[in-house]
């Protein structure tokens, strides 16, 4: 088990900033960012292999959001520029340690996640 705490979210305006982090208790093989506003399904933001470094960006966020990780910490974070009202979201952390779970995008260590609020 890998328990993950997120921090950085809060309010900001449209246009701002905001970088999120996610520290783990130990090493994962592979990392993530997901999101779910109200009456949304969740999705995919970006995902990382700490060790080679790979990431994962998904399109719609391409260009605005980054992620990167600092394994002497055992930390992810998610870089949000230019942000837009329709980010407004609960933005979640998660891991998992296994190579082949990774491979196949499955998750199973997730943090309580931060809220991010983005105003017009």
């Amino acid at each position: 088990q890998v328990q993950l705490v997120e921090s950085g979210g809060g309010s900001v305006q449209a246009g701002g900033s905001l970088t999120l982090s996610c520290v783990a208790s130990k090493y994962a093989y592979c990392m993530a960012w997901f999101r779910q506003a109200p009456w949304k399904d969740r999705e995919a933001v970006a995902s990382i292999y700490p060790d080679g470094g790979s990431t994962y960006v998904a399109d719609s966020f391409k260009g605005r959001f980054a992620i990167s990780a600092d394994n002497a910490k055992n930390t992810v974070s998610l870089q949000l520029n230019s942000l837009k009202p329709e980010d407004s979201a609960h933005y979640y952390c998660a891991a998992e340690e296994g190579k082949g779970l990774c491979h196949a995008g499955v998750y199973n260590n997730w943090g309580q996640g931060t809220q991010v609020t983005v105003s017009s």
